[in-house]
C-alpha cells in the first residue's frame, strides 16, 4: 500500500473541494498535537485542518484497514465506503461525506464522490461456449474423442488450479459462510423462489436450508483446503476454440475458495442435461460426470473433496430447478434435482456412483 502524502492529500481536496483549499495541519484523530503527521497509510482517522478560501474548516480522511468481517478484499472495503458516501448524506443529522475517493498504486488520489454505476472493460476471446457441446449431446447421445479430451483438460486445468493454496484460514470460513447465507448463493435463492409456484413446497426449501447450515458447522474448520477457484467454472463461461484450447470468463465471489465449488459447478451440468434427455444419467453424459471425478480424484489426490462437496451441490441444485431461470424445464427434472440435493446432503460422503440412486430415492 502506497503511502498518502500530506502534498498528495492537499492536491486531491483542491481537485474535489476547489482550488482555494489548503491543508494547515494533519494529525492522527484523539492524538492531539503530538500526532501531527507528514503521511498517512492504514490505521487511525485522521483530522484534516484546513483553509477553503479564508474559511477555516476541518474534515476527518478514513480507510478501512483489511482484516475479517467481510473487509478482507479491496472490493469488500470499497463496496464499504461508497455505500457510507451516498447513506451519510442522507441521514438527518447525520455527518455529511464531503467524497470518497480511491489511491492508485502510485499513491495518487481518485475522486469516485459522483459516480453513480461502475464498470469493468475486458479483453475479448473468440471461440463457442462449452454448453453448445452439451446441447449437441442431448439430441445426438454420441461421444466424440473431442468430447472427452475437452473434458479431460477441464479436469487438468482444475487440478492444477486448485494446486495453489492459501494459508489465510479466515477466508475459508468465509466462504463457506457464504455459500449459506449471501445472495448469490443458497439462501439467496430460497428467497428467490416465486410464491405462488406450486412446483417446489416449502417444506423442501427449509429442509435445504437447515442442512446447509448444518453443513457449514461441518465445513468451517477446513481451513486447510482453502486454494485459488475460479468460483462458477459452468459451461457458458468456458470458450472452446480449436481443440481443446479453451478460454473462461466471469470468475466470481473470490479468488479463493473450496475445489468442490468449481468440481461440482461443472458436473452437475452433464447431470442436468442427461436429466433433460433422459430422466438420468446415463449415455454420453455419464461418461463425462464420471469421468470427470475419476481424472479430478485420481489427479488431485484429494479424496477429501467427496466429504465436502455436498452443499455445493445443493447450491448449483437449486440453481438449475428455479423456476425463474428454467421456466420451461420439466417438472420432473425440477424435482429430481430437489431430490439430489435433499438425499445427498443427508450424506456424510458423495458418491459420484450413486448419483441416479441419489435422484431417484
Amino acid at each position: 500500500m502506497p503511502e498518502f502524502t500530506a502534498a498528495e492529500i492537499e492536491r486531491y481536496m483542491k481537485s474535489t473541494l476547489g482550488g482555494a483549499t489548503r491543508i494547515l495541519r494533519m494529525r492522527l484523530l484523539g492524538e492531539g498535537d503530538s500526532g501531527e503527521i507528514k503521511s498517512y497509510g492504514y490505521g487511525k482517522p485522521i483530522l484534516i485542518e484546513y483553509l477553503s478560501g479564508e474559511q477555516f474548516r476541518k474534515a476527518v480522511l478514513h480507510m478501512v484497514k483489511p482484516g475479517p468481517f467481510g473487509h478482507e478484499h479491496m472490493s469488500d472495503r470499497a463496496q464499504s465506503l461508497l455505500w457510507d458516501h451516498r447513506a451519510f448524506n442522507t441521514l438527518p443529522r447525520h455527518i455529511r461525506s464531503l467524497d470518497v475517493g480511491a489511491l492508485r498504486q502510485s499513491g495518487t488520489a481518485v475522486s469516485l464522490g459522483d459516480a453513480e454505476e461502475f464498470f469493468i472493460l475486458t479483453e475479448y476471446a473468440e471461440g463457442e461456449c462449452y454448453v453448445d457441446d452439451l446441447f449437441r449431446l442431448k439430441s445426438d447421445s454420441r461421444l466424440t474423442p473431442l468430447d472427452t479430451a475437452r473434458a479431460d483438460a477441464l479436469c487438468d486445468y482444475l487440478v492444477e488450479v486448485h494446486r495453489v493454496h492459501s494459508p489465510e484460514a479466515g477466508l475459508y470460513v468465509r466462504r463457506i459462510r457464504e455459500l449459506v447465507g449471501h445472495s448469490e448463493c443458497i439462501m439467496g435463492l430460497t428467497d428467490s423462489y416465486p410464491p405462488d409456484q406450486k412446483v417446489v413446497e416449502w417444506s423442501v426449501l427449509q429442509q435445504i436450508e437447515r442442512a446447509s447450515v448444518d453443513w457449514r458447522w461441518k465445513l468451517k474448520d477446513r481451513g486447510h483446503r482453502l486454494c485459488q477457484v475460479h468460483g462458477d467454472f459452468h459451461p457458458w463461461n468456458i470458450l472452446f476454440r480449436e481443440g481443446t484450447d479453451f478460454s473462461l470468463l466471469d470468475r466470481s465471489r473470490g479468488e479463493w475458495g473450496e475445489a468442490a465449488d468449481d468440481v461440482t459447478c461443472l458436473t452437475m451440468n452433464y447431470l442436468f442435461f442427461s436429466l433433460q434427455k433422459t430422466g438420468r444419467l446415463e449415455g454420453g453424459f455419464e461418461t463425462l460426470f464420471r469421468g470427470f471425478w475419476d481424472r479430478y480424484l485420481a489427479r488431485s489426490g484429494d479424496t477429501e473433496i467427496l466429504r465436502v462437496a455436498a452443499p455445493f451441490m445443493a447450491f448449483r441444485g437449486l440453481v438449475m430447478a428455479h423456476p425463474v431461470w428454467y421456466p420451461d424445464l420439466a417438472e420432473t427434472v425440477r424435482r429430481k434435482l430437489l431430490r439430489f440435493v435433499c438425499v445427498t446432503l443427508g450424506e456424510e460422503t458423495f458418491d459420484p456412483q450413486r448419483t441416479n440412486e441419489y435422484c431417484q430415492s
